[in-house]
């Protein structure tokens, strides 16, 4: 397993533990985030600043994901070329009528200077997620 491939993986454990200290410190300068437009916290953040002071997706689903079990991302690596990874992953959450979502995601990852230099995520269902979210915030 390359160097790059085990950036992505502190950085899938450091979201899973919400460690955001340890992820800041995996980020490149020039770190950028790319989601689904169509997603609440949808879009592209570029640089350190940006990406730290973004907390949509934490607003987003850190209420749904009160537990180890919900915040658990099993990240599998697919592709690994020492510098861009794929990961293959899980989005799940809870909402407060128990309703659960369980959804497979890919991601796209580049590692520069051994620190985590961009992530575009690919969501199985964008849907499904948004269908989820608004039933979870009704």
């Amino acid at each position: 397993m390359s160097e790059a491939a085990q950036v992505v993986l502190q950085a899938f454990r450091a979201v899973e533990e919400r460690d955001y200290e340890a992820l800041i410190t995996l980020y490149h300068p020039e770190v950028e985030f790319h989601e689904a437009p169509s997603l609440p916290y949808g879009g592209t953040s570029r640089g350190k600043e940006a990406v730290t002071a973004d907390l949509g997706w934490l607003e987003t689903w850190g209420p749904l994901q009160p537990t180890d079990n919900e915040r658990r991302m099993d990240p599998q690596i697919v592709s690994d070329d020492g510098r861009r990874v794929v990961a293959l992953y899980r989005q799940r959450a809870v909402d407060r009528s128990g309703r659960r979502i369980d959804l497979p995601v890919v991601g796209l990852y580049e590692v520069r200077d051994g620190k985590f230099a961009k992530a575009q995520m690919f969501h199985f269902d964008t849907a499904g997620i948004l269908e989820f979210l608004a039933a979870a915030n009704a």
